[in-house]
């Protein structure tokens, strides 16, 4: 992979059978419509992919999937993003182990660390991967003043 996560990622949302399992060939043909339409990188289980009522099997499932169908074609991005540092660590490091080609870190929520603690959390989640990583800064999410 180049430095160049791509033009265009799609927020892939996530496919559910019947029994609410993860629909993994859904998430492939979804995969490749996406791809066929322009998308030149996948974002896989973020927000949009129902990423809270996700166990971290299945989120690994999906990275493997997915990174396994589109292979050289598209970028794909991992949401590892957690409101606990330690759980957004061990699952970076699952998803790189999973072969993606990026990781994302949303800001912690519900807590809303200073800005310290914003800035240990993305530290400590950068130091677990040598992918590169995207920050998903949300503002309101946190509070507005230093440490």
């Amino acid at each position: 992979m180049n430095d160049n996560l791509g033009t265009i990622l799609t927020a892939m949302v996530t496919p559910f059978d019947d029994d609410m399992k993860v629909d993994l060939a859904g998430l492939e043909r979804l995969a490749e419509h996406l791809l066929a339409t322009g998308s030149d990188g996948l974002v896989v289980a973020a927000s949009t992919g129902e990423t809270s009522t996700l166990d971290d099997d299945e989120k690994i499932a999906m990275f493997e999937t997915v990174t396994a169908l589109v292979r050289d074609r598209a970028t794909v991005v991992a949401n590892t993003g957690s409101n606990d540092t330690r759980h957004s660590v061990e699952l970076t490091r699952r998803a790189e182990a999973a072969g993606v080609d990026a990781v994302m870190a949303v800001s912690p929520y519900y807590n809303k660390p200073p800005l310290r603690g914003l800035m240990r959390h993305f530290e400590a989640v950068a130091a677990a991967t040598s992918l590169p990583m995207i920050v998903y800064n949300i503002p309101s999410r946190w509070r507005e003043h230093t440490a």
